[in-house]
């Protein structure tokens, strides 16, 4: 197999001992980028070898991209293809059914399930699949029919909207992989709770599966209080809350569609009654909400990732804090406030202290009850911290 495939070098400078230990990634300035190596077509695949010409394994090479390659296997004789992502994918399936009794999650967390930059979620008979690195997407045909054959599914669709297909230079267009899309949104339960998901149409992959464990966290402190869900997206914490026995939700986004999706999964929850939406800038309405008195016995802030890079973490941090600042006075005395932060770039530590700096200027003061993060469907690699980027904080104030 190996004499087939292209060789391509680290550099004497790189890290191959955090390589060799687990570490995926292999960046564009601990490589050697000579002409033949630049030539390579972006997701050929490639034996690495250190600076001593030893093998490290097998990579899927995008040499115009920072991240220059992705380690695929530490066995340089493997063979990447079909039966090779046949058992990547019956590994992956193995956890998942042990967790959950219905088939309703992320099949495939990228690299912490050895499939880097490969995003699958499940929807019953239905997957979804990000391929947000050009080896995944050269091997398309084939992880779609491995898919298949693994899981049953009948319908797999591709979502090619990630903005890390960019930087991998891929293009941006959808497709139906085989089966047919579905024609409206998916009913999933997750909970108690039921969310509609729009694979076509939604943000991502149609549906956020890794705040379950944090929505069920925060349902158990929503029995017979006004909640307030903000950046709540398709209802996320709002229908969990209403699922454990609040007495009302009122969910914000800046989407008509996603709140829209809310309200019919309130309705066939038969919770209708008790929720209600506003469409707007999160940031106006939290302050809208403030200069009329509104107070809520919880309220929950999820914001997209407001610090995606490291360049991006100072902004980030501060508007994490404004968050905090506008949302704590919301919160009745002896109430709760869950706040949210999925920014890779912003660690627990850093999102924590910008919290409780907006928590403080609100003149509130708060106890740290829980720390949450992504369920167990999106595993951690242990070696790369931004497969790390989900963290929740449940306050009480």
């Amino acid at each position: 197999m190996t004499a087939e495939l292209p060789v391509v070098r680290l550099t004497p400078k790189a890290n191959v001992r955090a390589i060799r230990r687990g570490f995926p990634w292999i960046y564009a300035n601990e490589m050697v980028l000579d002409r033949r190596t630049k030539a390579l077509a972006p997701g050929t695949v490639a034996v690495l070898e250190d600076s001593a010409r030893m093998p490290v394994g097998l990579v899927g090479v995008t040499p115009a991209s920072k991240i220059a390659a992705r380690m695929l296997d530490r066995d340089a004789k493997a063979g990447i293809g079909y039966d090779w992502l046949v058992a990547r994918l019956t590994r992956a399936l193995a956890l998942r059914e042990r967790l959950y009794p219905t088939p309703f999650y992320r099949l495939v967390h990228a690299e912490a399930d050895g499939l880097p930059g490969v995003i699958i979620d499940r929807f019953g008979d239905t997957a979804v699949i990000q391929p947000n690195a050009a080896w995944a997407e050269m091997l398309l045909t084939p992880l779609a029919e491995a898919l298949a054959e693994v899981t049953g599914v009948r319908n797999i669709l591709k979502n090619a909207g990630s903005r890390g297909r960019q930087l991998e230079g891929l293009d941006d267009t959808n497709a139906v992989l085989l089966g047919q899309a579905p024609e409206a949104p998916l009913p999933v339960e997750m909970n108690g709770a039921t969310y509609m998901a729009d694979l076509t149409g939604g943000q991502k992959t149609g549906l956020f599966y890794d705040q379950r464990p944090n929505h069920a966290f925060a349902a158990r402190l929503a029995g017979g209080q006004a909640v307030l869900d903000v950046f709540s997206h398709v209802g996320g914490f709002a229908l969990a809350a209403l699922a454990g026995g609040a007495a009302s939700a009122l969910a914000v986004d800046g989407s008509a569609p996603a709140l829209a999706l809310a309200e019919e999964g309130a309705q066939r929850m038969g919770a209708g009654a008790r929720f209600s939406t506003r469409q707007g800038d999160a940031f106006d309405m939290l302050t809208d909400l403030g200069d009329e008195g509104a107070r809520f016995g919880l309220v929950v802030c999820d914001p997209p990732a407001f610090a995606p890079s490291k360049p991006a973490l100072d902004a980030g941090l501060r508007a994490y804090e404004r968050v905090a600042r506008l949302s704590a006075p919301l919160v009745e005395e002896g109430g709760y406030l869950v706040l949210c932060s999925c920014s890779h770039a912003a660690d627990l530590s850093s999102f924590t202290g910008a919290c409780l700096r907006g928590i403080g200027r609100a003149g509130r003061r708060a106890q740290l009850l829980h720390t949450g993060f992504a369920g167990p469907d999106h595993p951690l690699l242990p070696q790369l911290a931004e497969s790390g980027y989900l963290k929740a904080l449940v306050f009480r104030l």
